[in-house]
């Protein structure tokens, strides 16, 4: 494994890193308005890495299908919706701002928000590790810079998702520097999942189209279910759905142009 995929595998996890830092600068509690603005952000920030990033080069890997072309990036992509499903039934966790009410209820309303934050990060790892694999697989489905664009738009996505998990366990009471560390462990899952995807896919690179459509849809996943309803709750405000067109746009400009 080059320098090149090393960086790409550790660059989302920067950005979990930088804005759990977040905590040290800001006050102790992030208001409801800037939380559904960076919410906004990460979730169009998501939206354009899924189809520009992903699914796109999975159509195209897939055009000796002929009419067929569309099945892998189809399957890949629901399949990878239900993974996402499955898991969010399985683990024990939370929206943001929600706590959870029933049997689980006895858990920690911080380990529930370290649980929820670190589902949301093991499709971007995926998708970072999908991608990198494909580059060293020589296929040519994405290149260096279009998966550049996705880790840094990613890593982008992660800076205020940091701030957004760091800064309710501070307003809980914890330390700075235990909040910090706790922010950087929900991100630690990011490279790891990539590492593990790399793995995997090398010996199956004959599915690498139905691997990216996957990502895409776990990725889709945590958008639909947990971040545009975040970004919706409360009194009515565009400012999330501005966010959303501005991060959306963002990562666009960063695929199109690296890639």
């Amino acid at each position: 494994m080059d320098m090149q995929t090393i960086v790409g595998l550790l660059l989302p996890f920067a950005g979990t890193s930088l804005g759990s830092a977040m905590v040290f600068l800001l006050k102790d509690a992030i208001s409801r308005t800037l939380q559904r603005v960076l919410t906004g952000f990460a979730a169009g920030v998501m939206v354009a890495a899924s189809f520009w990033s992903l699914l796109q080069p999975a159509l195209e890997g897939s055009e000796s299908m002929g009419r067929l072309s569309f099945a892998p990036a189809a399957a890949g992509f629901l399949v990878g919706m239900g993974f996402l499903l499955l898991l969010d039934e399985v683990t024990p966790h939370m929206h943001m701002d929600n706590a959870e009410e029933g049997p689980r209820a006895n858990l920690k309303r911080t380990t529930k928000l370290i649980l929820a934050v670190t589902l949301h990060n093991i499709p971007e790892g995926m998708a970072v590790g999908v991608v990198y694999a494909n580059l060293l697989a020589g296929d040519g489905l994405v290149s260096s810079a279009g998966a550049l664009a996705l880790a840094l738009g990613i890593a982008i996505q992660n800076f205020p998702e940091g701030a957004i998990v760091s800064m309710p366990l501070r307003a809980e009471g914890l330390p700075k520097g235990r909040t910090f560390a706790l922010g950087m462990l929900s991100g630690a899952v990011e490279p790891l999942a990539a590492f593990v995807t790399i793995l995997a896919s090398s010996l199956v690179t004959s599915l690498l189209p139905y691997l990216l459509a996957f990502a895409a849809g776990a990725m889709f996943y945590v958008v639909v279910e947990e971040l545009i309803p975040e970004m919706s709750e409360g009194e009515h405000s565009n400012s999330g759905t501005v966010a959303f067109s501005l991060g959306f746009v963002l990562m666009m400009i960063l695929d199109v142009a690296l890639g």
